[in-house]
């Protein structure tokens, strides 16, 4: 079992950055690879980035890309999502999940893969 608790969200004005964090629970935290989604109020949660269990290997979104770096801190059990440059487009409740490493895919990128969930923090991004 993995529990994951999110912070950092707020509001903040176009251009401006936020560092999200997501505090996991357990032992085993370099075990699991790690990714960040969000979900904007009426659409459908969607992927923002990924990161194997050592970190070694990331992934992100088309939309997120040269903008937000994800990172983690095994020895803190916490994984990271900063995010530069912020869009109105990027306003949405910003999620982080975790899934028992079984190879890097395709697959980091799909909600459904994912085991573990946290709560969500809210990211509003003003024009």
């Amino acid at each position: 079992q993995v529990q994951l608790v999110e912070s950092g969200g707020g509001l903040v004005q176009a251009g401006g950055s936020l560092r999200l964090s997501c505090a996991a629970s357990g032992r085993t935290f370099s075990s699991y690879a790690m990714g960040w989604f969000r979900q904007a109020p009426g659409k459908e949660r969607e992927f923002v980035a990924a990161i194997s269990e050592s970190g070694a290997r990331t992934g992100y979104a088309e939309s997120v890309q040269g903008r937000f770096t994800i990172s983690r801190d095994n020895a803190k059990n916490t994984v990271y999502l900063q995010m530069n440059s912020l869009k109105p487009e990027d306003t949405a409740v910003y999620y982080c999940a975790a899934i028992m490493a079984t190879g890097w895919s395709t697959k980091n990128r799909i909600p459904s893969w994912y085991d573990y969930w946290g709560q969500g923090t809210q990211v509003t991004v003003s024009s």
